[in-house]
């Protein structure tokens, strides 16, 4: 496969490997999930370059705004073009055009953003820059909704959306689920900070009520990952890996509801009162 071939965007590519097993080798061809330098560029600057899967890069780049607060909502963004660039490295930019306040609120408080796979705070200057002070989640009540099994029927659903995990065991994926735990909507990323944006941008795009579902996240739940959900009101985030001290701190904070080690038959609450 072409790693250029972005027309279906793939997010894998094939790579001929040697598979040892018990003592016999076989040359065999098999997936790996793609990850390249994607750039966000607003009104022209260059804000971030982060590392994800070239795949629903205009998803990426609404969630990223949203989650990351530099635009308040889906309608402060007026135009967004993707581009895929040839050359040594091949790599995407994403052309953003937000409103005048939201692009001179970015100014004002620009800093160099260098992104990696898995870490959400990379680049920036001081610990002051650090946003730890979440959004308190309204109480709409959406948790006294949620049926008793909705977390065990997530659990069992995710797999069915994890198509490029499957092929390649090296992807995250973020779904959105309703009360009953049904899964409306998935992403997969290879970073899971990207995998959450993709999906809070397809929610944007879609205006979906985000106050009226939850998250389920494939991986951990570290702090940026609730930081994030709690900035677009999201009022539970389960995920099926441990979260972080500070994950639990952000959580109770916010008021979101945090669930960990979320299996079909049992799960961990986190109090967040």
């Amino acid at each position: 496969m072409n790693e250029l071939d972005t027309g279906e965007q793939p997010g894998i590519v094939e790579q001929a490997v040697r598979r040892h097993r018990a003592g016999a080798v076989e040359s065999v061809a098999d997936h790996v999930g793609q990850e390249w330098p994607v750039a966000l560029v607003f009104n022209g600057i260059s804000h971030a370059v982060m590392m994800c899967t070239p795949r629903d890069l205009e998803e990426f780049a609404v969630g990223f705004a949203i989650s990351e607060g530099i635009v308040e909502r889906g309608a402060h963004i007026q135009d967004i073009e993707v581009e895929f660039r040839d050359g040594k490295l091949p790599h995407a930019e994403v052309q953003l055009t937000v409103v005048q306040q939201a692009f001179a609120a970015l100014k004002e408080k620009r800093r160099a953003l260098s992104g990696r796979t898995g870490c959400g705070v990379c680049g920036i200057e001081s610990i002051d820059l650090l946003d730890l002070t979440p959004e308190r989640v309204p109480d709409t009540g959406f948790l006294q909704r949620l049926a008793p099994d909705a977390i065990a029927r997530a659990a069992k659903g995710l797999p069915a959306h994890q198509a490029l995990t499957k092929m390649t065991g090296g992807l995250h994926a973020a779904a959105w689920c309703d009360a009953t735990g049904a899964i409306r909507y998935a992403f997969e990323d290879v970073g899971r900070h990207n995998a959450l944006d993709k999906l809070i941008g397809r929610l944007s795009l879609d205006r979906v009520d985000t106050r009226d579902g939850f998250v389920f996240l494939s991986s951990r739940a570290s702090y940026e990952l609730v930081r994030k959900a709690a900035r677009v009101d999201i009022p539970m985030v389960a995920t099926i890996s441990a979260p972080s001290s500070l994950a639990i701190t952000i959580a109770r904070e916010a008021g979101v509801r945090l669930v960990s080690f979320c299996r079909e038959s049992s799960y961990v609450d986190y109090d967040t009162v």
